[in-house]
């Protein structure tokens, strides 16, 4: 057997989801191979001195960190400087696909269907009953640069939507105003960096309490049901998948992503793209891995290639 390789596992960091980064570090910390592997772990909110000083030290490193200096290009770029590979998107990649604005605005550019929406700036905003007119309600708020559903809000009335938006603007500037499609939730997960996998699409059913798939209904064992496959028909699959993937290449993901769609009846609507995806017990990219037949551990062995054919 070669030589172990020596991997940065990063976890934690400073974002609104700290704690999700946390669980998910543990179980990659588990399930990677002692034999394959010699794991170093440095939280970016503590570590980024010390992982720095030892960066000729380290053959790899897995991010496992969501939202804002994680997810975002960020650490992708602080690494690109240090010359370590990492799994999944780089910077540019990263940085488009925690834009929900911009995001959209590429998948219309892509020919992906998506939500009508409209874009409020918190200093200079179109008068809000014209955007109740031209999108009615339900909608859903969403700040421009959050992950896990932080910040975002389904509203059914005028007055909700001014809370909502002074909810959303607590995190960013811009917020995204969409409308709220009713359906089948579903999420397509994308593997490869030149040649992509799309695996078996994820159903995600939100337990009794939650409108919709948010961040307890994520993060909460038990709390919402996940089916894999979906139980939708195999040409609305086959479509969902091949959406994934285009998303995927349109927002110039890498590695791995998870394309969140809404299918309402036979139209599927785009949501969002996570580069990446939850790893913790409840997540669903490992779930759809599982089904395609890859485990955990070998998911991990997988994005570690990938990473290091970057280099």
């Amino acid at each position: 057997m070669g030589k172990k390789l020596t991997v940065a596992l990063l976890a934690g960091g400073k974002s609104a989801e700290r704690e999700v980064s946390l669980k998910s570090g543990e179980q990659v910390l588990r399930a990677l191979d002692e034999k394959k592997y010699t794991v170093r772990r440095y939280d970016p909110r503590d570590d980024l001195p010390r992982l720095a000083s030892e960066a000729s030290e380290i053959d790899v490193a897995l991010i496992i960190l969501h939202g804002r200096m994680g997810e975002d290009g960020t650490i992708q770029g602080m690494l690109e400087s240090l010359g370590i590979p990492y799994q999944g998107s780089g910077v540019l990649g990263s940085a488009i696909a925690m834009n929900k604005i911009l995001s959209k605005q590429l998948y219309i550019q892509a020919g992906l269907p998506v939500p009508a929406y409209r874009i409020m700036d918190r200093e200079n905003t179109d008068p809000l009953e014209s955007v109740c007119e031209d999108l009615g309600f339900p909608l859903v708020v969403k700040p421009e640069n959050e992950g896990s559903s932080i910040g975002l809000s389904i509203v059914r009335s005028l007055e909700e939507l001014r809370g909502a938006l002074e909810t959303g603007w607590r995190y960013d500037r811009r917020c995204l105003v969409e409308r709220y499609v009713v359906g089948t939730e579903i999420t397509c997960g994308v593997l490869g960096n030149d040649s992509l996998q799309a695996l078996p699409l994820v159903e995600i059913i939100p337990g009794e309490g939650h409108d919709f798939f948010d961040y307890t209904a994520k993060y909460t064992p038990g709390a919402s049901s996940e089916i894999c496959p979906a139980r939708i028909p195999a040409e609305i699959a086959t479509k969902a998948q091949m959406y994934g993937m285009r998303a995927h290449k349109a927002l110039f993901c890498r590695g791995y992503s998870r394309t969140d769609m809404i299918v309402c009846q036979d139209e599927i609507f785009i949501l969002e793209t996570n580069t990446i995806p939850g790893m913790t017990q409840t997540s669903l990219y490992p779930q759809a891995a599982a089904a395609a037949g890859i485990s955990f551990p070998a998911l991990l062995d997988r994005l570690i290639q990938l990473a290091m054919e970057k280099t």
